[in-house]
């Protein structure tokens, strides 16, 4: 986010469970008014069970949720992959740094409704 003009101190780092637990966590965030704006990250990986796709879609559709009722930017980054290896790739550089293109998805949304992005962006 350094790339938007957020500094470090307007940046933090929170870690849930799983994919499935991103939603509740994001709107737990933006209730107590800590945040402009989210990027939620993670990795849904193909097993051999249709899990993954419970818990994919779950993820996905709860977040734009959030979204819609708060208005707080979230940006997704969240991959859908069959491998472990597929997603370290999307995740790097080299990949297209997914995790990257979530967190300029949601300041040029937050720069829509308030301007330049001020109290930062939190993960």
């Amino acid at each position: 986010m350094r790339d938007c003009g957020v500094s470090d101190d307007h940046m933090s780092l929170f870690e849930v469970s799983g994919c499935f637990e991103l939603p509740l966590a994001c709107r737990n965030l933006i209730e107590n008014d800590r945040f402009d704006g989210l990027i939620a990250l993670g990795a849904v990986i193909r097993g051999e069970t249709p899990h993954f796709d419970f818990v994919a879609g779950e993820c996905a559709r709860g977040i734009m949720e959030v979204q819609l009722a708060t208005g707080v930017p979230i940006g997704f980054g969240v991959l859908t992959t069959e491998t472990l290896a597929q997603a370290q790739e999307r995740a790097g550089r080299n990949g297209g740094d997914k995790g990257y293109a979530a967190a300029l998805a949601a300041a040029s949304l937050l720069t829509l409704t308030v301007g330049t992005p001020r109290a930062g962006f939190r993960s």
